[in-house]
């Protein structure tokens, strides 16, 4: 399944690659090798773009140890060796040849959780576009229930995609409307279920017993379900992103990330960072406004794009 459109992801990571690249191109001008003064300016870049203080401090000691063995390194090394551990600080051990979807779960459940305005019910309804394109029978639980706004997004996706929604009045219970859903997409014959949460409860033990409560009434009809976790973040908040990924993975079992809205920011490299503080694969990054641009996450691909 390929939902990789290399113009797209270039033009949506621009802000960042420019952010990010010419930062680091300032930092090695003139220079014939890396030296202290290459490695703090290179340091600055990964900072402004977001990567995090100890992604980025793991990066820099990398560099300097390569540098002490090596003696010499020029730019085109750098560059070179920047990138290959940039796509290592996001491996995830024992995920790396899994599938983005596991069909052979059937319906295969994905509740999909994160903050309101990170672009969780615009993410639901690209995936359940997507995946109607590729030919797999998809139904939205619209599980969010304390927002009307949000009900009504997801009823709009569902038309547009031309898939069905279960869903039920303002205030039902969240839970609830996750049982209806994978009970209705079982006797359908649904390939593949995604359940709207909602973004924000009172505090952190009520979205943990919510999400908790969710899960079981769930596991009542499909006992291995939900099959994935995954958690939306905004990519244009920063270090925002990291707090929102902290509270959530305490709060759930995060299996997966998708990270929103990088065309508008020049803080992409919060992609890295997360991945590599967290540990959990980022499966989709959202770089446009389209349904072609929610795209499955390509690590190669992401770092080649900052540096072409």
């Amino acid at each position: 399944m390929s939902w990789f459109r290399k113009q797209n992801l270039d033009k949506g990571l621009e802000k960042t690659k420019k952010g990010l690249f010419d930062k680091i191109s300032r930092a090695v001008a003139g220079k014939s090798k890396v030296d202290d003064d290459v490695l703090d300016g290179i340091e600055d870049a990964l900072i402004a773009s977001d990567v995090g203080v100890d992604t980025t401090l793991k990066i820099i000691d990398m560099l300097e140890e390569r540098v002490a063995r090596d003696k010499y390194m020029n730019t085109a090394e750098l560059y070179y060796i920047l990138k290959e551990e940039m796509m290592s600080l996001m491996e995830v051990e024992g995920k790396e040849d899994a599938p983005v979807f596991d069909f052979t779960k059937k319906p295969y459940v994905i509740m999909v959780v994160g903050v309101n305005g990170v672009g969780k019910t615009t993410t639901i309804g690209k995936l359940a576009s997507n995946l109607k394109a590729s030919g797999k029978k998809v139904m939205l639980g619209a599980a969010d229930t304390f927002r009307a706004a949000a009900v009504d997004q997801l009823v709009i996706w569902s038309e547009r995609a031309g898939v069905p929604i279960v869903k039920q009045k303002m205030g039902a219970d969240p839970a609830s409307v996750a049982y209806d859903t994978v009970k209705s997409a079982v006797a359908q014959d649904i390939d593949v279920v995604l359940i709207d949460t909602a973004g924000r409860l009172h505090n952190k033990i009520n979205l943990m017993n919510e999400l908790t409560k969710i899960r079981n009434v769930m596991r009542k009809v499909i006992p291995d379900a939900p099959h994935e976790v995954l958690l939306v973040l905004d990519g244009s908040t920063g270090q925002n992103a990291f707090i929102q990924a902290r509270e959530f993975t305490k709060a759930t079992d995060v299996t997966a990330l998708a990270v929103t809205k990088l065309d508008g920011t020049a803080k992409g490299g919060v992609v890295l960072g997360i991945a590599d503080q967290f540990n959990i694969p980022v499966k989709f990054i959202g770089v446009g406004e389209g349904i072609e641009d929610l795209q499955i996450f390509d690590k190669k691909a992401f770092v080649d794009s900052l540096f072409d």
